[in-house]
């Protein structure tokens, strides 16, 4: 096969797997898939009407992001529910990123204190909830909400630290997802702005405790505590 026909075929079957990978994420992200599911493969092929190699590589990528488990012997499947299972991504998440927000302090620059502004501005005026999708927080603060996160973290200029900070943020807003009704009385905004004003004051200590907190209340929203409650360790 000539180079520039192979070249255009392997980029297809590229934006092919992109595609479905795409599709797949935002189908469990949204809800389609109850916990635990299966996601069958041939099913999956025939739906989207693409080859099983395809949809296969779809699926490796979202086991790698935490929203999907490959069984043995049994294929692949949503994650099911657990108490559990969130709370060691919430105590990875709250030993983890308030260190990687301490080194983003230390090293982030002007343009870092800029992007965190703007993430944060961008945060405080987007709705959280939308009629059209129900009681689950919508898409676009979702979103918002991961760039302020991330763009908190990415002062330290670590891409493994990064990476994993983003597989454990995917795994957590899939549980999220499914249990944001719990904790309506929540002050987000309020624990977004002490986050934004310690990081940009410089103020390592007080940024990471803020963090903490922050994320030790998610842990408790996701398993239905109250926020008096401290979240269970594990």
């Amino acid at each position: 096969m000539p180079r520039t026909a192979h070249t255009s075929t392997t980029s297809g079957k590229q934006m092919l797997s992109e595609q479905v990978y795409a599709r797949l994420r935002d189908a469990i992200m949204r809800g389609d898939y109850a916990p635990g599911e299966a996601l069958k493969p041939q099913d999956l092929a025939k739906d989207q009407g693409v080859s099983l190699a395809v949809v296969r590589e779809a699926l490796v990528r979202v086991v790698g992001e935490g929203l999907a488990d490959r069984l043995p012997n049994r294929g692949f499947a949503v994650p099911a529910f657990s108490d559990r299972r969130w709370q060691e991504i919430a105590e990875a998440r709250r030993t983890i990123e308030p260190l990687v927000l301490r080194m983003s302090i230390e090293r982030g620059d002007v343009d870092w204190e800029a992007r965190v502004r703007a993430a944060h501005h961008r945060l405080s005026r987007t709705s959280a909830f939308a009629p059209e999708e129900g009681e689950y927080i919508s898409g676009a603060w979702s979103e918002a909400h991961r760039v302020f996160h991330r763009t908190l973290l990415e002062g330290c200029g670590n891409a493994v630290l990064l990476e994993t900070f983003d597989r454990m943020w995917s795994a957590s807003e899939l549980a999220r997802r499914w249990s944001a009704h719990r904790t309506p009385g929540r002050d987000h905004v309020g624990e977004h702005r002490r986050l934004e004003e310690a990081a940009l004051a410089r103020d390592a200590d007080a940024a990471a405790e803020a963090l903490a907190q922050h994320l030790t209340l998610t842990a408790a929203g996701l398993t239905g505590r109250t926020h008096q409650e401290p979240a269970e360790e594990s």
